[in-house]
């Protein structure tokens, strides 16, 4: 151990120490009382007893340094220095809070200080952190990610993606176990075959240690040295503090899974107990010293209540507020009037290869996308154009690289995350819906997520039911994303690179009946609005509304219909969060009857969705019922006759137009 890793324990520095364990407990004591007043609600998760782990680890670390924490994170958030008026505002939900008040007691989030957030997610940081701390070695930037965590979450797979990146891609992150035996009421012996989890982490070849998680000095000691060697080497270090809580998992824990006499045990041993003991019995403080710390303490929380209690509650009209950021102007590329041909594959080739040589934050990950060239050969070619670091394959970890794709973005990054299959999406729904989603949200608007997520969807290949079902209906469910279909390859072009300049998390579906299809496109074609719907072919007695693989047997079917004498209007929507309403009810105004095409399944589809808006807002411009066509209440079969049979093709169209029209 050098002198730069070494605790150095003079006075200031035991009194800083041992300042701040007492202000994370006392504090908490008092959260506990406004628990019980129902001044603070939801869930309360105290961090009594695991005090030093907190104060042992982030004074090491310096402003640009960042620190992901989980649903106990109070004593997290005040050693960092987010004042503690902001921390208490916040678990009261006041504006003044360190979240703007919408994050609670479980989402203490403060960009000044580098606190991207408690997660109430179990192991859903660990990716996040993996994320932020990628983003800091593709700039070259000396940083370290600490990420906290609790020892259930060494049980769930983002545990081990995170780990597995950590190591393969060597990201300066210290993973800290704050490991307190229960996770939530069961023994760790109970849940885990390997209990001794920092031989998790040195199965993957990181350096990992077991340290007394009670001892301050011992966390600070370990903590210098594992910083230290992470600058020094780029390399992720793994700490395991063993601690104990005395209090329960929550506020709403009876805690009848572990003997009472089991905690008074611990406490007697505990982190504060323990090191001020010392301190008194070597002279190093005196009592008066204790005294005046807890005065100054007592003051304070005096001052954050009073703060918190004079607080004002959000604005109902601001509700909608920090769902999405403001999505910049939207520029067209003037057209040079030359054409040429291209295949949607091409196109989007194009338009990944030129958003890199465009901005050197923008790269591409996931599954076979550098060597082998995607498994759709979209990106064939493009890792000897860029390098393995801006082309960067993956593991099979969905999960894992979707949310190092979100820390990343979080951290400065443009990355373009690719899912092989809309269903292999599902494994990484939890960071997309839980944390992409919600981190602006959650923040009170302090942390935007920049992040594009591509993915190939649709049945027509067969592939049977676990490769061929169309999500991205589901997807559109979920605020605080956008949802782009892209059916042209205008769109597949241009799509990608205003999605790059968006705030927020984009979603790109390709249909994979598309990727083989040729098109005329303009010379210099450029970005393309995200924002609207497009008439693709005007109308005047039916319209048909419709998105992505649909599109094209929507404009045959309107051919056939042409032939009959019925005029029908094609709606391409393109975007499916947010819905371009008045494209919509435009065409409705004109043509009076509607018919929707959707590759969803029918029950819950986004058409269902589309069909409401349209009796909320226009119904009085109906001559008729709306209808829609959708995919059969079926998993999407192999054989290709019940696989047609299964989605929407041009004949059940051009029957249910008619039907609609009466003729």
């Amino acid at each position: 151990m050098t002198v730069t890793d070494k605790p150095k324990l003079d006075r200031a520095h035991v009194l800083t120490l041992l300042g701040h364990m007492i202000r994370i407990r006392r504090f908490e004591d008092k959260c506990a009382e406004m628990y019980t007043e129902e001044k603070i609600r939801g869930f309360l998760h105290l961090y009594d007893g695991e005090e030093a782990i907190a104060a042992g680890i982030i004074p090491v670390l310096g402003p640009e340094d960042k620190i992901v924490a989980t649903y106990r994170e109070h004593g997290h958030a005040l050693v960092r220095g987010v004042s503690m008026n902001r921390v208490l505002a916040e678990m009261y939900g006041k504006v003044e809070g360190c979240s703007g008040g919408r994050g609670g007691s479980m989402h203490l989030f403060d960009a000044e200080t580098n606190l991207y957030g408690g997660n109430a997610i179990v192991g859903g940081g660990l990716p996040l952190a993996g994320g932020l701390a990628l983003a800091d070695r593709m700039r070259g930037d000396n940083h370290v990610t600490v990420c906290f965590f609790g020892e259930g979450a060494v049980a769930e797979g983002e545990f081990h993606e995170t780990l597995n990146l950590a190591k393969l891609w060597g990201l300066p992150v210290l993973f800290v176990c704050e490991n307190n035996g229960y996770a939530m009421g069961s023994a760790l012996a109970r849940t885990e075959a390997e209990t001794d989890i920092h031989k998790k982490a040195a199965a993957y070849g990181i350096e990992a240690h077991q340290v007394d998680g009670m001892d301050v000095v011992a966390v600070e000691a370990a903590s210098r040295k594992a910083i230290q060697r992470i600058r020094e080497t780029g390399d992720p270090v793994f700490l395991e503090c063993q601690t104990y809580r005395f209090r329960a998992h929550s506020m709403f824990d009876a805690q009848l899974y572990r003997d009472k006499t089991e905690a008074e045990a611990w406490r007697k041993k505990g982190p504060i107990v323990r090191f001020q003991n010392w301190l008194l019995d070597n002279k190093l403080l005196h009592q008066e010293d204790v005294d005046a710390i807890e005065a100054r303490v007592s003051d304070e929380i005096d001052e954050a209540v009073a703060f918190a209690e004079a607080g004002k509650w959000e604005p109902v009209e601001h509700l909608t507020t920090h769902v999405l950021g403001k999505a910049p102007e939207f520029e067209r590329t003037p057209p040079s009037g030359e054409t040429v041909k291209i295949t949607y594959r091409e196109a989007v080739k194009q338009a990944i290869r030129e958003a890199m040589q465009r901005d050197e934050r923008v790269f591409l990950m996931g599954e076979d996308v550098g060597a082998y060239g995607g498994c759709y050969a979209v990106s064939k070619g493009l890792m000897a154009e860029f390098g393995e670091d801006r082309i960067r394959d993956t593991p099979l970890s969905e999960s894992g690289f979707t949310g190092a794709g979100i820390g990343a973005a979080a951290n400065g990054m443009r990355p373009i995350v690719e899912l092989m299959t809309v269903n292999f999406s599902l494994l990484a729904l939890d960071q997309i819906m839980n944390t992409a989603a919600t981190i602006r949200h959650m923040s009170g608007g302090q942390f935007g997520v920049p992040l594009v997520i591509r993915m190939a969807t649709g049945a027509g290949k067969q592939l049977a039911a676990q490769h061929s079902h169309s999500l991205e209906g589901w997807y559109a469910h979920i605020p605080g994303l956008k949802i782009l279909t892209p059916a042209t390859v205008e769109d597949a072009r241009g799509m990608l690179w205003t999605a790059l300049q968006d705030p927020d998390p984009v979603l790109i579906f390709e249909n994979v009946m598309l990727y083989n299809m040729t098109d005329q496109i303009d010379a210099a074609a450029g970005p393309v609005d995200i924002s609207k719907a497009a008439v693709r072919r005007e109308g005047t007695d039916l319209s048909l509304i419709t998105y992505g693989g649909s599109l094209f047997k929507t404009l045959e079917a309107a051919n056939e219909l042409a032939a009959a004498g019925i005029s029908a209007e094609v709606i391409d929507l393109r975007t499916l969060r947010p819905l371009d309403d008045a494209t919509i009810l435009t065409s409705l105004a004109k043509t009076r009857r509607a018919l929707i095409v959707d590759e969803g399944w029918r029950s819950g589809s986004l058409s269902a969705e589309i069909m409401a808006r349209i009796m909320e807002q226009g119904f009085w411009s109906l001559d008729g019922p709306v209808a829609r066509v959708c995919s059969e209440e079926v998993p999407i079969p192999y054989p290709k006759h019940l696989e047609d049979a299964a989605t929407p093709q041009v004949h059940k169209i051009v029957s249910a137009a008619r039907a609609v029209i009466g003729r």
